[in-house]
């Protein structure tokens, strides 16, 4: 009986300390990089592909065949799982933000050029004036898995939580496949459980110091332990006009123009990177004053922002605990 107990508990012991070194794979994938560093043996490199894939041709509005492309020419579609979950989160955040994370926006977006689709060439403010009656996202309307507008001129895409989105799939996919120990990142856009086995450490991630010359460096390091963080900047996607001004890819929905604001960067800790990836965007647009009064009622949600003083000089809040 002894002899059973410790050959037991040896095959225990072996199971549990088999698992030493992390996988780590890597790509390219929704126009950005990936990276995955989880606790298991087993390459998931074909399933990895296998998700973006089907994601792709619900969510992404660079294929024409996929379901949000087929909504936008206004052809007859039926949505899955993913979209309707995309969609319902989607709406949650339009409601909670009172409008300043929009998915309609992308034609406004696309027509200074900072989207899919070829810009609009000199574009003033009748012409903005003309796409903003299509934008909200109240004018479209899910029934089962039909969706269905107001106007076949409204425009819809996910871009500002299709990246978090699919960090979730990834991650989610991880667990089901009993793998306690992740890092799984989408263009900057992470969530991570348990520890880096290697290293027997909880998990760090960078917070990035902004830099208009397209360089890169960490501004602060943080342990992020269960949950996800994503970040949003206007220090590497804007555009300057004849006169020097610079001007965000982040549009105010309410007047189709690049949000005024002395906001560089953005970033949201949440329970999943979805949730992260789109509040990081909507807290771009409101400014500051209107996010800190957001995140009283929100304690879910911690946020570390990055902006500019008067005198131009970099300056630091932490909300809501954001981690030190």
């Amino acid at each position: 009986m002894k002899k059973t107990l410790v050959l037991c508990f040896i095959i225990a012991f072996f199971s549990c300390s088999k698992v030493t070194k992390n996988t780590k794979v890597t790509g390219h994938v929704f126009g950005t990089t990936y990276s995955f560093i989880y606790s298991a043996s087993e390459n998931y490199q074909k399933e990895f592909d296998s998700i973006f894939k089907v994601l792709n041709t619900s969510l992404s509005t660079y294929q024409s065949n996929s379901y949000i492309s087929k909504f936008n020419r206004n052809e007859p579609v039926e949505v899955d799982h993913h979209f309707i979950k995309v969609y319902n989160a989607a709406k949650n955040i339009y409601n909670e933000t009172e409008g300043a994370f929009d998915p309609t926006i992308g034609n406004v977006v696309n027509a200074w050029s900072f989207g899919a689709e070829k810009a609009i060439k000199n574009i003033n403010s009748v012409k903005i004036d003309s796409l903003m009656q299509y934008v909200g996202f109240n004018k479209t309307q899910l029934n089962g898995n039909t969706i269905t507008k107001n106007n076949p001129n409204i425009y819809l895409e996910f871009n500002a939580l299709a990246k978090g989105y699919g960090v979730d799939v990834i991650a989610e996919f991880l667990e089901y496949k009993g793998v306690g120990n992740y890092l799984v990142e989408i263009g900057g856009e992470i969530r991570v459980k348990g520890i880096n086995i290697e290293k027997q450490l909880p998990w760090k991630v960078g917070v990035e110091k902004p830099h208009f010359d397209g360089k890169q460096s960490i501004l602060k390091a943080i342990v992020l332990k269960e949950g996800a963080m994503a970040t949003s900047g206007t220090y590497r996607k804007f555009k300057i006009d004849e006169n020097g001004n610079r001007f965000s890819h982040i549009i105010d929905t309410k007047t189709g123009y690049s949000s005024k604001t002395n906001l560089l960067s953005v970033s949201v800790i949440a329970e999943n990177c979805m949730t992260a990836d789109a509040y990081a965007t909507a807290f771009k647009a409101m400014g500051i004053q209107k996010v800190k009064a957001f995140l009283k009622k929100h304690p879910e949600l911690k946020v570390f922002l990055i902006f500019e003083n008067e005198e131009n000089s970099f300056e630091t809040l932490a909300l809501n605990n954001f981690p030190e």
